[in-house]
């Protein structure tokens, strides 16, 4: 089966919805994203089956390959949207208080149906061999992100958000299409594979072009995966945009990036006149990364700009382990790390959903009393808690053990110095939050009733967290 046939279905599956959306007359538009997440299900088990890249010598063969780290990726895709699919439901008296109500449940359905066609450019991201093949597919998703970013078109904050996101965004583009223009002027080719031979014909004069179009599209990058000191769109977009809109932005976008950076660096740390130059370069961006995300983490009262500064704070651990990609345990310890990223932050992202709607606010007092009030999303919310902080027998614990490990094989001491401080500061901002869930009193008593779909999102997603911090074994052994 080819792999290209997963993507597709993806879309069909998007359009087959908006036209079901376009002549339903319900007003309950719940059915799409279960339908939605229901069919991402069915590809999600049809990657499991035997694929093959495409054959040599057709179209898309020199766009697309097919190999771990793209299958892994396209799972995690597949996976982290059928959470936020899933998460919708939860969402929609939210969204109906916000959009016009032309007619009865408008707007609503289209919120359960984009979140597709960002999968599948996500999914085409990750198998991406060629620039031009990443910057369509990275387009794909980005345009379809902006107006999920402000869909709360009545809401101020929703507004700003996508405005916000929309004009760095394209400023992240023009970046990495100048630094694309420059690669490919100097080299005479956009495919990844085909670099190092190209840059090996390269006179010497021609090194300094080069690396100017590689310092583009290196700053792109650093915006999409939220490293300093490109992150400064993070809080506000996050707190503005929808809740699982901010789930999908700080797992899903932010894993393609750094798969498309994995990428670049592992071709060009065949040329040793560049690769010395890279991870100098990607050695500061972790450590100014890693300050920045976590301290600046530390004064927030409002839940969506601590997990925004949270977001930053883990791309400079994850950057610590692209900094040391001569390890061989490197990737694998990346797609451990994101994994249990997933699974952490889409269930602090789950239990957010919840509070919010019910108490009207996204600040961090809003938690107070929750263990009162709904032990289940306090025991939730501090597992993921536990997890992002690195507790042992969490993935996050585990996760950081394996990144703090290969950076010491490949000399990153000072790196792994700061890491250690930057968890203890870490454990400052997460513990906040429990402490207000347990320590503090409720707002009121009134038991916050929790949905099926809440519960199993819950009970999936902390079984992940546990199973990868008490038995990472397979997981590794898939990404080796």
């Amino acid at each position: 089966m080819n792999t290209l046939l997963l993507e597709i279905a993806v879309v069909v599956l998007g359009i087959v919805l908006l036209l079901v959306e376009a002549y339903s007359n319900r007003a309950n538009k719940n059915y799409l994203a279960y339908t939605g997440a229901a069919g991402l299900f069915g590809v999600l088990v049809l990657s499991f089956f035997p694929m093959h890249a495409p054959a040599a010598g057709s179209p898309s063969a020199a766009f697309i390959t097919h190999d771990v780290l793209s299958v892994f990726f396209v799972r995690f895709t597949l996976i982290a949207t059928i959470v936020t699919l899933l998460m919708i439901p939860g969402y929609r008296p939210v969204l109906e208080r916000y959009l016009p109500a032309e007619r009865a449940g408008g707007g609503v359905g289209e919120f359960a149906i984009l979140p597709l066609f960002v999968c599948a450019g996500l999914m085409w991201m990750v198998s991406s061999i060629d620039f031009i093949m990443i910057f369509v597919s990275l387009e794909l998703a980005t345009i379809t992100l902006y107006i999920l970013a402000t869909y709360l078109r009545q809401n101020a904050a929703s507004l700003e958000a996508g405005t916000k996101f929309l004009i760095l965004g394209a400023l992240s583009t023009g970046f990495i299409v100048y630094g694309i223009s420059w690669i490919f002027g100097t080299t005479g080719t956009t495919n990844l594979l085909a670099l190092p031979a190209a840059i090996q014909r390269l006179p010497e004069s021609a090194l300094t072009p080069l690396l100017f179009g590689i310092a583009m599209v290196l700053v792109a990058l650093s915006f999409k995966i939220s490293a300093f000191p490109f992150q400064f769109w993070v809080p506000d977009v996050y707190q503005g945009a929808p809740t699982p809109v901010t789930s999908y932005l700080s797992v899903a976008s932010k894993a393609a990036g750094f798969v498309v950076l994995i990428r670049l660096l592992v071709v060009l740390g065949t040329v040793p006149v560049i690769s010395h130059k890279l991870h100098a370069v990607i050695t500061l961006l972790a450590a100014l990364t890693l300050i920045f995300g976590n301290f600046a983490a530390i004064p927030q009262t409002n839940m969506k700009r601590l997990l925004g500064y949270s977001s930053v704070a883990h791309a400079g651990y994850l950057l610590m382990a692209v900094a040391s990609l001569g390890s061989k345990m490197a990737i694998p310890a990346i797609g451990f790390y994101l994994a249990g990223y997933l699974a952490m932050t889409m269930l602090a992202f789950v239990v957010l959903t919840v509070v919010s709607e019910v108490t009207g606010g996204d600040e961090i007092s809003r938690f107070n009393g929750l263990g009162r009030r709904s032990p289940l999303l306090a025991g939730a919310m501090l597992l993921a808690s536990a997890s992002l902080a690195g507790i042992p027998f969490t993935a996050g614990f585990i996760g950081k053990l394996l990144i703090f490990e290969v950076a010491i094989n490949q000399g990153h001491y000072g790196l792994v110095a700061l890491g250690c401080v930057t968890v203890a500061a870490g454990f400052y901002y997460y513990f906040k939050v429990i402490r207000a869930m347990y320590w503090q009193q409720p707002a009121e008593e009134t038991p916050i009733r929790v949905t099926f779909t809440v519960k199993l999102l819950i009970a999936l997603l902390g079984a992940g967290i546990l199973a990868f911090g008490i038995y990472p074994a397979p997981l590794l052994s898939a990404l080796r």
